[in-house]
C-alpha cells in the first residue's frame, strides 16, 4: 500500500499528488513512469513521473480527470493509500549533453515536460519552454516553468491568457530568426506533437516525442502500446513501455497513433460516467 502524503488540485480537472514510494524514489529519472491501481478491483493505468524526492522517498504524479480510475483515484484523500505503484518504468529522457534545448508542453503533458525541463536546467542548459493549453482556467505549472527557463512562453488557444495562439507560432517565429537547438523536446497531445514535428522538420534539428498509447503491463507482453514507426521507408513496430515513452518524432505514425488512442473512448466515457453516479452515491 502507497500512502498518499499530498493532494492539491492544479485546474478543475487536474489534480497533483505526492506518493510516498521510497523505492521507486530511489531510482526516478525524468521521462519515466509508473503503473498504478487504485484499489485491488481497478485496472492498471500508466502515469509519468512527474518529480521525485529521493531524501522524503516520494513521487509526485499529475493527472487528468478522464475516466472511471482517474475518477476514483481524485476520490482520494491525503492520508488514504493506493494499492500499488509500480516503478520507475520505461528509459529516461536523454539529455546528456545537450547545451541549447526547446521543450514544447501542451495540457496536462506539461506535466511530463517539467522534470525534463527542471533537470536541464540543474545540467547548465540553456532552456526554451513554450507551455500550450485550451484557456487561461486549464494552465498548470506556470511558476515552476518560468523558474527553470531562460525563455519562456505560455499560449492559449482563446487569448485569455499569455499570447493567442498554439505553440508553434513561438517555433515559427524563432526558426524564422535562425534561433537553433541542439533537440526539440514536445510532450502533448498527439495532434499537437505532430504539428510541432512538422515545424521543426525543416530545421533538421533532433526532435523527441514522448508517447503515451493504451498501456497494460508496462513490461512490452501485451502489445498495448505498441507504436509504428517509419525509418527508410521500412514500418517497424515499437512498443512505448520498454522502448519508449521517446522517441523520435520524425519516425512516429501520428496518424495511427491517433486512431488507436480513440479505440476506447466510447467505454471510457460510459465507464466515468458510471464511476461518477457511484461516487455520488457515496455522497
Amino acid at each position: 500500500m502507497y500512502k498518499i502524503v499530498k493532494k492539491s488540485s492544479l485546474n478543475p480537472t487536474v489534480t497533483y499528488m505526492e506518493i510516498e514510494a521510497p523505492l521507486v524514489a530511489r531510482k526516478a529519472e525524468p521521462g519515466q513512469f509508473i503503473i498504478l491501481r487504485v484499489d485491488e478491483n481497478c485496472e492498471r493505468i500508466p502515469l509519468t513521473i512527474a518529480d521525485y524526492d529521493r531524501v522524503k522517498g516520494t513521487v509526485s504524479i499529475i493527472f487528468q480527470i478522464v475516466g472511471a480510475t482517474t475518477q476514483k483515484l481524485n476520490a482520494k484523500n491525503e492520508g488514504e493509500f493506493i494499492e500499488d505503484f509500480a516503478g520507475p518504468l520505461g528509459k529516461p529522457t536523454e539529455l546528456e549533453g545537450l547545451k541549447k534545448v526547446c521543450i514544447v508542453g501542451g495540457g496536462v503533458g506539461c506535466a511530463i515536460a517539467l522534470p525534463i525541463a527542471k533537470k536541464l536546467h540543474e545540467m547548465g542548459a540553456e532552456v526554451t519552454s513554450i507551455i500550450g493549453f485550451r484557456t487561461k482556467d486549464l494552465v498548470i505549472l506556470e511558476d515552476e516553468f518560468r523558474k527553470c527557463s531562460t525563455n519562456f512562453y505560455i499560449m492559449t488557444d482563446d487569448g485569455s491568457y499569455g499570447t493567442q495562439g498554439n505553440v508553434c507560432a513561438p517555433l515559427n517565429e524563432m526558426f524564422s530568426e535562425n534561433k537553433t537547438f541542439d533537440e526539440v523536446i514536445t510532450i502533448g497531445p498527439l495532434i499537437m506533437m505532430k504539428f510541432v514535428v512538422m515545424a521543426v522538420k525543416p530545421t533538421g534539428i533532433p526532435c523527441t516525442v514522448s508517447m503515451n498509447p493504451i498501456m497494460i503491463d508496462g513490461t512490452g507482453m501485451c502489445g498495448g502500446c505498441r507504436l509504428t514507426l517509419i525509418r527508410d521507408g521500412e514500418r517497424i513496430t515499437k512498443f512505448a513501455c520498454v522502448d519508449g515513452p521517446d522517441f523520435n518524432g520524425y519516425e512516429i505514425d501520428f496518424d495511427e497513433a491517433m486512431s488507436r488512442s480513440l479505440m476506447y473512448k466510447e467505454f471510457e466515457i460510459k465507464e466515468h460516467e458510471k464511476e461518477c453516479n457511484l461516487l455520488k452515491g457515496v455522497n
